[in-house]
């Protein structure tokens, strides 16, 4: 038996994986990465690597066996047929019989488009008779820490959120609450709602940021399309960036609050706050 975490040497597998050495010992940990090479930290501390890539099912085939469970990390490919990609994982687990398949989703609330691909993979999901676990992540903290230079450079956060709140949470909490189903009992069939404990505002972000910085940092609202537009200039493929705004609406529609307490129920800790994650990008 082991544990199968597909997608382990991006920002959230690196996370689950280091987390499951704290658990369990490493040979009963399998990483699934696309390049061998970006792994070879985990290979010396023990982990079992399985080269594989969502894009060629060939790879998938016997990677997989019974009684495994399966922790498939979303695609980040917003751009390509995520669902496509996800179904060739959810196969192949379930030619192999696998004791548990765990995907981690988008909120049950999130009607962005952002989020279509989620519901349809989640379907695809539930048609596998497999046990199953649908780990319905919301927005991460670090979706906003990691992008503080331009906010800092500009002294404002921009956005098309308005007023909408947003109950984030920082990565390695969401980590957390995957290695709880993923080494604990009773998690079969369930679908957890996860968020942070407390949701924040845009405009409170940017008082946060300041705070910390002692410099007057302004909440800078505007429209979904002159958002696009922003981040279009700033770099990003057009269709990313009307996702992301898309996102934006929203989170002004109140889609990303999640009060269900499921995150911190299955960590047994109370989730990370924004200012911590601020405080870390900001020192790091």
């Amino acid at each position: 038996m082991s544990i199968v975490v597909t997608g382990a040497t991006g920002a959230l597998g690196r996370h689950v994986v280091a987390q499951l050495l704290e658990k369990v010992p490493a040979e009963q940990v399998t990483a699934v990465v696309r390049d061998r090479r970006k792994a070879a930290d985990l290979a010396a501390r023990g982990v079992r690597i399985a080269v594989a890539d969502y894009n060629a099912p060939e790879t998938f085939a016997g990677l997989f066996a019974a009684g495994d469970k399966v922790l498939l990390i979303s695609g980040n490919e917003v751009h390509g047929d995520r669902v496509a990609q996800h179904r060739v994982v959810i196969e192949a687990a379930a030619a192999a019989g696998v004791a548990l398949l765990a995907y981690t989703s988008a909120p049950g609330s999130l009607k962005a488009a952002l989020a279509d691909d989620h519901r349809a993979t989640e379907e695809v999901v539930l048609a596998s008779g497999l046990p199953y676990v649908l780990l319905r992540n919301g927005w991460y903290n670090e979706n906003y820490t990691e992008r503080l230079a331009p906010v800092l450079e500009h002294g404002a956060v921009v956005g098309a959120a308005g007023d909408g709140r947003i109950s984030s949470a920082a990565r390695a909490d969401y980590a957390a609450a995957a290695v709880a189903v993923l080494t604990g009992d009773g998690h079969a069939n369930r679908t957890y709602e996860l968020g942070g404990d407390r949701a924040w505002s845009l405009a409170e972000f940017a008082a946060e940021v300041g705070r910390q910085t002692g410099r007057e940092i302004a909440h800078r609202n505007v429209s979904v399309e002159d958002y696009a537009g922003i981040l279009v200039g700033a770099g990003l493929p057009e269709q990313i960036a009307t996702v992301l705004a898309g996102v934006d609406a929203s989170v002004e529609n109140g889609e990303l609050v999640v009060s269900s307490g499921d995150l911190a129920r299955l960590t047994g800790r109370p989730t990370t706050p924004i200012a911590e994650s601020v405080a870390a990008a900001l020192n790091a």
